[in-house]
């Protein structure tokens, strides 16, 4: 097996000749290989691998990710290195979502293990201190601790600055959304909305998709002034389906989507489930 290779600007110079035709830039995530390949088939821009995907695929919810109970570095390179890239044809970018606040690693080393694999593109969302909540106990014995933002922008930094990679910045609110595109300039920016609603583990929170394009709008406008060439993309809340996502880009200035479970985790729920009972409603002809 010869894994494909890409750069920095074949990557950037791919997505901004979509964003010159108009046409919508799209991440989706995977947890597995078959994901991978079916996501590049359908020509989605840049698939990203992270330990909240991998344990969709196992059944877990994403925030099962946030519990100690796995090496979040270690599941993301390990499945990205042995079931997603040797998946692909290489038409499709691979961008690792890493965890900046890995107390065990230098990120200088994970960044140049992604390298080594051929990743090109990395993300603070692996998973982000963005996923608890301002203002809890939590949150502030977390910070104490020194898990904090500034160590996920750092990342984008120096993936940015000193490897020449594809950066993928993503944050839940105006605060850190503005104060990580200052700071790391990151090439692609996500506002994440929310969690998203839908199937089994999906977490609704009652907000109407108007609302989530208006308040993703509000963060492209300001990040735009901010940093005027970022490339930016919606995600989660009650983006949901294909019409949601089109009401997001009928309604927002900016230029794509960022999918999770409505590409990956809903999709397959439906699919195997109605196969399956299909298959079970079967009986012996008497």
């Amino acid at each position: 097996m010869i894994v494909p290779r890409t750069d920095r600007s074949t990557i950037l110079g791919n997505l901004n000749a979509k964003i010159e035709r108009r046409q919508p830039i799209m991440i989706a995530s995977a947890g597995s290989g078959l994901v991978a390949q079916l996501l590049e088939e359908a020509g989605v821009d840049c698939i990203n691998t992270f330990s909240g995907a991998r344990l969709r695929a196992n059944g877990m919810g994403t925030m099962s990710m946030m519990w100690p109970i796995l090496d979040s570095n270690e599941q993301t390179l390990r499945y990205t290195r042995e079931d997603i890239m040797p998946a692909i044809k290489g038409t499709s970018f691979i961008c690792a979502c890493l965890n900046a606040n890995d107390p065990l690693k230098d990120m200088r080393m994970v960044l140049q293990q992604c390298r080594d694999m051929g990743v090109e593109s990395v993300s603070n969302i692996g998973p982000s201190l963005s996923y608890v909540d301002k203002g809890t106990t939590i949150r502030a014995v977390m910070e104490k601790s020194g898990i904090t933002m500034q160590n996920e922008i750092d990342l984008l930094k120096l993936a940015k600055e000193e490897f020449g990679m594809v950066t993928v910045g993503l944050a839940f609110d105006e605060e850190d959304s503005y104060d990580m595109i200052a700071q790391a300039q990151p090439d692609i920016f996500c506002f994440h909305a929310g969690t998203t609603k839908g199937g089994r583990t999906g977490y609704d929170s009652g907000e109407s998709i108007e609302t989530t394009a208006s308040r993703t709008d509000v963060v492209y406008q300001e990040a735009r002034s901010i940093y005027k060439d970022i490339i930016l993309v919606a995600h989660g809340a009650a983006m949901e389906n294909p019409p949601d996502a089109q009401y997001m880009l009928d309604n927002t200035s900016g230029h794509g989507f960022w999918t999770g479970s409505s590409t990956e985790r809903l999709p397959i729920e439906r699919a195997v489930s109605e196969a399956a009972n299909a298959f079970t409603a079967l009986r012996f002809n008497d």
